[in-house]
């Protein structure tokens, strides 16, 4: 009997330690992510926003149901990513507001993560803001701004850059910039000159970063509803002083290990970037679109494989999202 309560305390201490050990952070790595989240709405209405169809009575029936649905799959996408553990920051697009921040935070499986957030308040008509999740125990956030684009065309309304700096663990600050730029809903060629005033936008905002730090180490990432190849990521990438010039880390779809971020028409398309800073781009260990089985559907018209979707079109799906999240592994 002794010798059985001796090995039942030991397997529940070797236990134990197993479950320390899997939250404690791999030595000497950072892991930043990036998600375009499709439509994470709560089901109430916002008077200032056109975000009726995200309601119990809209066309698209957006029940608490499917709403709660929506937070435990994108947490579960988070910790999924992260495998070995929850990423430092994760970039969020298409979040409505803070209030739904707070319920993925503390009300999915990510309430044990210590994740804290910051979200802009921008212009665009339906509701939809940039968002950053961090880890307390890996980012001690310094402040965070929403910046709003100056566009040429001074009628359109879109989301707000959301620039957020902040400590990490070698003692150098890190500014992060999480975008969504506009989408190519009037055709690609017609919105092109607003994804150019975005890209402006992020490289002055860059440029006066690096002129600010001693050490400039800078992320840019989000869903910027262009390829790597097309103008406004080169405006990025190609300008700047040396010590800013930034790299795209998902410029290759051969070192990326999937052919894109987003399906249309039976194409991929990488339109989810990471761009960094030449100090950063140093310390990449790996860059990779996180694209397993489960957040996958066949797409039954093209022999395909797709995003399992929230909706496609307007037919709930209950899946995920029509992106997929991208991510980074720094040492």
């Amino acid at each position: 009997m002794k010798r059985f309560s001796l090995l039942c305390i030991s397997l529940l201490l070797l236990l134990s330690t197993g479950a320390c050990a899997k939250k404690k952070p791999r030595e000497g790595t950072f892991q930043v992510m990036s998600y375009n989240v499709e439509n994470l709405f709560d089901t109430s209405d916002d008077p200032h926003t056109n975000d009726n169809e995200f309601l119990p009575d809209g066309t698209r029936h957006w029940t608490q149901k499917r709403y709660r649905s929506h937070l435990e799959q994108t947490a579960r996408v988070i910790l999924a990513a992260g495998a070995w553990e929850s990423p430092a920051l994760v970039g969020l697009c298409e979040v409505e507001n803070e209030a739904v921040l707070q319920q993925l935070m503390h009300h999915t499986q990510l309430r044990s993560e210590g994740y804290r957030s910051c979200i802009t308040r921008g212009n665009d008509p339906r509701g939809i803001n940039n968002a950053l999740l961090y880890r307390q125990d890996r980012f001690r956030l310094l402040g965070w701004r929403s910046v709003r684009i100056p566009f040429a065309d001074r009628a359109k309304r879109s989301r707000d850059l959301l620039h957020a700096w902040g400590r990490i663990a070698s003692g150098d600050t890190l500014d992060v910039i999480v975008c969504h730029f506009p989408s190519r809903r009037n055709g690609r060629n017609a919105s092109e000159p607003d994804r150019i005033d975005a890209a402006r936008c992020v490289r002055r905002l860059c440029d006066s970063l690096g002129r600010a730090r001693r050490r400039p180490q800078l992320i840019v990432m989000g869903d910027f509803n262009d390829t790597p190849t097309d103008r406004s990521l080169r405006l990025m990438t190609d300008g700047g002083a040396r010590h800013l010039r930034l790299t795209n880390l998902f410029s290759d779809p051969h070192r990326t290990g999937f052919a894109g971020s987003h399906y249309y028409r039976g194409a991929w398309a990488q339109l989810d970037q990471m761009l960094v800073s030449p100090l950063l781009a140093e310390r990449v260990t790996s860059a990779r679109v996180f694209a397993p089985d489960f957040l996958l559907t066949d797409d039954g018209r093209r022999r395909s494989r797709r995003p399992h979707r929230i909706y496609n079109g307007f037919r709930y799906e209950g899946g995920f999202s029509d992106h997929l999240p991208i991510v980074a592994t720094f040492r």
